[in-house]
């Protein structure tokens, strides 16, 4: 296939940046012809940090309600009240105050407020062959404002994701009327995100960053693809300074240049097998360890999967390699696997960052449980290719430890 062979999604979106930008937010709800803006967030931004209030207070009248509890699962139950909440509050507009959880549950009550069917029939299925289907959600969505506190790709995406309390399953929604009107990158609200939040947000930018230069990209691509790698590796060892607001900033844009060179035609894992691994491993961690972040396992595992999978696709390897400037001999298809994994763990050290799973405070014992779960990651294997080889994903978590 052709470099000029790809189909380009755009979607309009304003975005309010820098020291003051929330004071634009009455401005823009007035603009969007919403008169009672309804407010989700978690508890930490609301009662640990003045930000939800100042929102009130800029909103006036126009602003309906707020719902705190979003959890860091994105829990059923907690949407199903954020949803009850907005209803009865008779919203006519939702702004998402957080990072990944908050945007990704403000989707989500966008479409139960308007579909009217059980939400199993909202949601993507996976059949036993073939690709994903996702329902088919026509009604009209209210407008999304999202005010970011910390860098997250989910900032202006139209897929969403929630965790089944009773049984722990994902259940992902698709639709693409609820990406954000708008979305704000604030000083005083990027500044409320902790420092371990961003370093691990930071860390694992840049595993996707590094890892999408091995990819082949159209003219459109290649620009966003390279910029957001940039940014990403000059924030990385700036993150875990608590005043550097700058860093946060820069991971913002990266992030947005990494979903717009998906929309664009690039593919944003570009399906190589450690790319996709590592987001299988990683998530299966974050869901059943509550206090890992998905950056945190990322590293864990970047340096281990690299070395023992970067050799199936062995020109990517090599691409990367020369992309982040390493020694020609590393460059070589059989050497460059080897030379990446090594860059990984040194980068990752440098910042303080895990480079074993044993460094997580996960139990051992759990490790089979987490191959379970990334057989069932349909994102990282839309071909059901890991289930015939099980063992590989076992003996890569060993390894990593």
């Amino acid at each position: 296939m052709s470099r000029y062979d790809f189909r380009l999604v755009s979607h309009p979106l304003r975005l309010y940046s820098g020291a003051g930008a929330l004071d634009r937010l009455a401005d823009e709800v007035a603009r969007l012809r919403a008169r009672r803006a309804f407010i989700l967030s978690g508890r930490t931004v609301s009662r640990q940090t003045p930000l939800v209030s100042r929102m009130r207070g800029l909103l006036g009248a126009a602003c309906a309600g707020v719902f705190d509890e979003v959890d860091k699962e994105t829990s059923r139950s907690s949407i199903a009240r954020a949803t009850a909440a907005a209803r009865a509050a008779g919203a006519d507009l939702l702004i998402g105050v957080g990072a990944g959880s908050v945007i990704q549950g403000t989707r989500i009550v966008a479409i139960l407020l308007a579909e009217q069917r059980p939400i199993e029939d909202l949601v993507t299925t996976y059949p036993g062959h073939g690709p994903a289907v996702s329902a088919r959600l026509m009604a009209a969505k209210l407008p999304i404002v999202n005010v970011l506190t910390a860098p997250t790709t989910a900032q202006n995406r139209g897929g969403a994701r929630m965790q089944d309390d009773e049984t722990g399953r994902a259940l992902e929604f698709f639709d693409p009327k609820t990406r954000p009107a708008s979305i704000f990158w604030d000083e005083e609200a990027l500044l409320t995100a902790p420092v371990s939040l961003v370093r691990a947000t930071a860390a694992g930018l840049y595993c996707r960053a590094a890892m999408n230069l091995g990819g082949t990209a159209n003219p459109l691509v290649e620009g966003d693809r390279l910029q957001a790698y940039r940014l990403a590796a000059g924030a990385l060892p700036r993150a875990g300074d608590p005043a550097d607001v700058s860093a946060r900033y820069e991971l913002c844009a990266a992030t947005l240049m990494q979903n717009r060179e998906a929309d664009d035609g690039g593919a944003q894992l570009d399906r190589l097998w450690v790319s996709r691994v590592a987001y299988a491993l990683s998530t299966a961690l974050i869901a059943m360890s509550g206090h890992v972040r998905q950056g945190e396992a990322y590293t864990a595992l970047m340096g281990t999967v690299t070395r023992r999978l970067g050799g199936r696709d062995p020109e990517a390897l090599a691409r990367v390699a020369r992309a982040l400037d390493l020694p020609p001999a590393g460059a070589a298809l059989e050497r460059a696997p080897h030379a990446v994994a090594d860059h990984f763990d040194a980068t990752f050290r440098a910042v303080g960052m895990p480079v074993r799973l044993s460094a997580l405070g996960v139990d051992r014992a759990i490790l089979p449980r987490l191959v379970e779960h990334a057989l069932r990651n349909f994102n990282a294997d839309p071909k059901r290719e890991f289930s015939r080889e099980p063992g590989m994903l076992a003996e890569t978590l060993e390894a990593a430890w």
